[in-house]
């Protein structure tokens, strides 16, 4: 399994990358894709909405169960990647990629508490 050293990670099998605008970029891990199998479907309705760190932004629908997305950071969602509504298997693919899932305009960008490094999710998931 791939674990990108320049991400951080949640509990939740959520990553998150800062992007240079400020902006961050969120998807689900490697291990998390591995353990749905499938993925069929991403619903993401809360695209404009400002949520806490913590709060449930969409779901993820594989063959065999559905699971929630939870937000690694207070922000606003600014936007769903376009290409995982017409292609959802691009989590599966290419997580860390063109499988990303949301853009965040974080409330605030050094936010990092409870995020972990690539080490600590290793260890976390016993990869």
């Amino acid at each position: 399994m791939n674990f990108p050293a320049e991400l951080s990670y949640t509990q939740d099998h959520e990553w998150i990358r800062m992007e240079a605008d400020g902006t961050a970029v969120v998807g689900i891990t490697d291990f998390a894709q591995h353990e749905l199998g499938d993925i069929v479907y991403v619903d993401v309705s809360s695209t404009g909405q400002s949520l806490a760190k913590g709060d449930v932004f969409g779901s993820v629908e594989a063959v065999k169960t559905v699971s929630d997305l939870f937000l690694p950071i207070e922000g606003e969602i600014l936007e769903l990647n376009p290409a995982i509504e017409k292609s959802p298997e691009l989590l599966n693919s290419d997580p860390y990629g063109e499988g990303w899932i949301i853009r965040v305009k974080p409330a605030d960008s050094g936010d990092k508490d409870g995020l972990l490094t690539a080490e600590a999710y290793q260890e976390l998931v016993g990869a």
